[in-house]
């Protein structure tokens, strides 16, 4: 698995669920497929007058989320924000091109009503619940920052290993201290409750 693998995962499911914050901080979550997919970054379309067009505005914070049939989740964290108005008619056209039944939304000259928006740094996390142990992974779009997550274990590890048998992926291995696959873990904190020792500390 790799970024543009998780890219065209998300392109071949086709409708995302786009997450926002309102102004209120409430969550606000939308089904978008008017989208552009690039090497290093995506476009998507959406009316100027739409509460989502007025939070990406203001915010410009997203989560994408697609889940696939083979019980892939991908999720896309990164930042919006409008392209250049030079480039907007070339990329709206586009997306019109590719998406057929937006014409059917916005006829005509209607479109004009579109702003585009483009993300173009972003963390990909890939978590794969149809395979055993399951694999995650999280892959970096343009030159944003991975922020790590899970479990680790620390040095204070005394070996009794309660861990080990407790985890449900199996994906921790014996050692001085013991230590976690981060590739394969749930990030569910059962090893964590287990520990006598309170060993094992969140990310």
């Amino acid at each position: 698995m790799d970024l543009q693998t998780c890219l065209k995962k998300m392109q071949l499911v086709g409708v995302l669920a786009f997450a926002t914050v309102d102004s209120d901080g409430a969550p606000q979550i939308r089904n978008i497929s008017a989208i552009h997919y690039e090497e290093n970054a995506l476009y998507f379309f959406t009316a100027r007058g739409k509460n989502f067009c007025r939070e990406l505005m203001e915010d410009g914070r997203v989560q994408i989320l697609c889940y696939t049939r083979y019980k892939e989740m991908i999720r896309l964290s990164g930042k919006a924000y409008a392209v250049a108005d030079e480039e907007q008619e070339m990329w709206c056209d586009k997306i019109f091109e590719e998406q057929p039944y937006l014409a059917n939304v916005y006829p005509g000259d209607t479109r004009s009503i579109g702003i585009i928006f483009c993300i173009d740094k972003a963390e990909v996390e890939y978590f794969n619940l149809g395979v055993n142990p399951i694999f995650r992974d999280t892959y970096i779009l343009g030159n944003a920052v991975k922020r790590e997550k899970g479990y680790i274990i620390t040095e204070a590890c005394i070996g009794c290993g309660i861990c080990k048998k407790n985890c449900p992926q199996r994906c921790i291995i014996e050692g001085t201290p013991f230590s976690i696959q981060q590739n394969h873990c749930l990030h569910c904190g059962n090893c964590a409750e287990v520990c006598p020792g309170r060993c094992i500390k969140r990310l």
